[in-house]
């Protein structure tokens, strides 16, 4: 259940990034936002597997959070703080800005 919902708030935050880079600069920007959180997604899954498989066994802490869990859990938060930086102009408005 918790794989299935880090699973659905990555596919929601593609589809956000998509939809935003498309209507601001493009189709192809999105296409290329996409495939940069594809490619990173999958790299990342894999290398925070192999921290989760040096700190436990496969049942991990139990049968909802098991080793695949724990790497994906530890890949979202270190994704946060990348997009959080990478893409901060894009979601982030200033205080000191104006909406318009």
């Amino acid at each position: 259940m918790i794989t299935a919902f880090i699973f659905f708030i990555h596919l929601y935050f593609s589809l956000l990034v998509f939809t935003k880079k498309w209507q601001n600069e493009g189709l192809s920007s999105g296409f290329t936002n996409l495939a940069l959180i594809g490619i990173l997604f999958a790299v990342g899954w894999s290398i925070t597997g192999i921290f989760a498989k040096l700190l436990m066994e496969p049942v991990g802490f139990g049968i909802y959070f098991d080793r695949d869990t724990f790497s994906l859990t530890l890949l979202s938060i270190s994704e946060y703080f990348f997009y959080k930086m990478y893409y901060k102009d894009t979601f982030f408005i200033e205080a000191d800005k104006e909406i318009q």
